[in-house]
């Protein structure tokens, strides 16, 4: 099983969300043309191939989740992958790939809201709007577009499958 991206924990918000800030941390990236519902498994590829070895020193990198996918507009995403923790974009190999890139995302506070079952977009969709809501009644400014994470891989049943809608937010003022 893959790590998980590390984050603190900050509070509980209704209906199962919650608050959370992530550190700084390192990601492989890769801008894919598609439906949202086909677009995180086009850019899987690419990503794969940079952390099996397809890099400048044919590092082998561990697989870690979840898989992010941020919607950028029509049929626009990027797709990533974090590195381990400690990794930093001076750390990682040069990718093979020129669709590939890797950058920093510096720490920000996040809302998060977890939802089960297959990938879909009305599924996404209906989970982010309830996370939106939520947001609006606790007073959190969202400062970013709402983007998505996938953390189990496709051979999981669907309703045993972890998914989350995250949107950053202003870092709460209590």
């Amino acid at each position: 099983m893959a790590k998980a991206q590390p984050f603190t924990f900050i509070e509980s918000l209704p209906h199962g969300a919650d608050l959370r800030l992530y550190p700084a941390h390192t990601l492989i990236s890769v801008d894919i043309r598609g439906d949202f519902g086909t677009a995180g498994v086009r850019g899987f590829g690419p990503l794969i191939s940079y952390i099996s070895g397809s890099n400048s020193t044919a590092q082998k990198i561990a697989m870690t989740s979840p898989v992010v996918q941020a919607p950028r507009g029509g049929e626009d995403h990027t797709i990533s992958f974090v590195l381990p923790e400690g990794m930093s974009p001076g750390d990682a190999p040069v990718p093979e790939d020129s669709r590939v890139t890797v950058h920093e995302e510096g720490p920000r506070h996040v809302a998060a809201l977890r939802f089960s079952g297959s990938w879909n977009t009305r599924r996404a969709m209906e989970e982010t709007a309830k996370l939106s809501d939520i947001l609006q009644v606790q007073g959190l400014t969202p400062v970013g577009e709402p983007f998505y994470g996938r953390f189990d891989p496709p051979w999981v049943p669907g309703l045993l499958r972890h998914n989350e809608v995250l949107i950053p937010v202003a870092a709460p003022s209590h």
